[in-house]
């Protein structure tokens, strides 16, 4: 099923963020042809100069359908949350520019990571997330939405924030909230799990959830981080009051997060990130996710290299293509 992308054009939304540059890898190793977007194309390809990058702004609509031109799919992954106020209404009609261009281009395949259904009440950043995917699904393009909690690997807005808390501080004051669970996932599994929605038979569209091997509360995954850097551990003092706005303004002071992201960050830890039944391993039950102890130890070998993604991690995803292929539905 796999071989059906060989030559296939597919667009890369994102191709500069986290995501976007290790999915790239393993899309070129396919065999598709990658055409990258980009708001500032030229820019790009300065950083970038061997990628085909094509303009797309999504508040400017007359770009959006060009670029979708001539693709077999396209990977949705972008999000509005460091711009500001009013990102909410910004992504739902961004969302709604995309998928009316898709239709009109032809576009068989649309894939969306969004985040994961909290249990509790949700923030504004998963409630936007989980409407963008909703917007998409309702177009007529067949759409796989894959939703994910933190993401693990150097370049991530979370786990930058996990890392400096563990590393940098001597003593912790932990909100209650940290209490609360997640299932953070190895970026080279959220690209297998991207690539597969890609080729997934149109009968198995539909949304799934993204987690990785290990239910842990957010104070246990500081303590696991700041084990694993080689630091004795934290001392760690409870402060029940301690909101998660406040908690984004500590997490500013000590982190390199941006302080919007940050704060949209944090109010999304407020309930447990935990998976439903509808898992996409449910439908790739042979494959072999990343250990969470093994993901944080390859995040740190990873901030030491000069490329991003690291040689070691280009490796890993290149060999993602043949282990998706062993492990296709038939």
């Amino acid at each position: 099923m796999l071989r059906e992308l060989a030559q296939k054009r597919v667009l890369l939304t994102g191709a500069s963020g986290f995501v976007g540059r290790h999915l790239f890898h393993t899309l070129q190793a396919a065999g598709c042809e990658v055409r990258c977007a980009s708001r500032n194309p030229e820019r790009a390809r300065r950083r970038h100069p061997n990628r085909d990058w094509v303009r797309l702004d999504l508040e400017d609509p007359a770009t959006v359908q060009p670029a979708l031109e001539g693709c077999h799919g396209a990977y949705y992954l972008i999000h509005g949350m460091s711009d500001g106020e009013g990102y909410e209404e910004r992504e739902a009609r961004c969302a709604g520019t995309f998928v009316t261009a898709a239709q009109r281009a032809g576009l068989q395949r649309i894939v969306y990571l969004g985040g994961v259904q909290p249990a509790g009440p949700c923030s504004r950043h998963l409630r936007s997330r989980l409407r963008t995917g909703e917007i998409l699904r309702q177009g007529a393009v067949s759409t796989v939405e894959l939703r994910a909690a933190m993401v693990i690997g150097n370049g991530g807005s979370s786990w930058a924030m996990v890392r400096d808390l563990a590393v940098r501080l001597p003593v912790m004051v932990l909100p209650k909230w940290l209490q609360n669970r997640s299932q953070p996932i190895a970026v080279t599994d959220v690209v297998f799990a991207l690539l597969a929605a890609l080729v997934l038979p149109d009968a198995m569209v539909g949304t799934y959830d993204l987690p990785g091997p290990e239910a842990i509360s957010h104070r246990a995954l500081l303590q696991r981080v700041a084990a694993i850097y080689g630091r004795s551990r934290p001392l760690m003092i409870d402060v029940p009051v301690l909101t998660p706005s406040l908690s984004s303004y500590w997490i500013m002071l000590v982190t390199r997060a941006n302080g919007k992201l940050a704060r949209e960050l944090v109010q999304g830890l407020t309930s447990d990130l935990l998976a439903a039944d509808a898992s996409i391993w449910q439908r790739f039950p042979h494959y072999q996710r990343t250990p969470l102890d093994q993901a944080i130890r390859h995040a740190f070998e990873d901030e030491k290299a000069s490329e991003n993604p690291s040689p070691r991690a280009q490796h890993n995803l290149t060999s993602l293509v043949k282990e998706l292929d062993a492990c296709m539905p038939r």
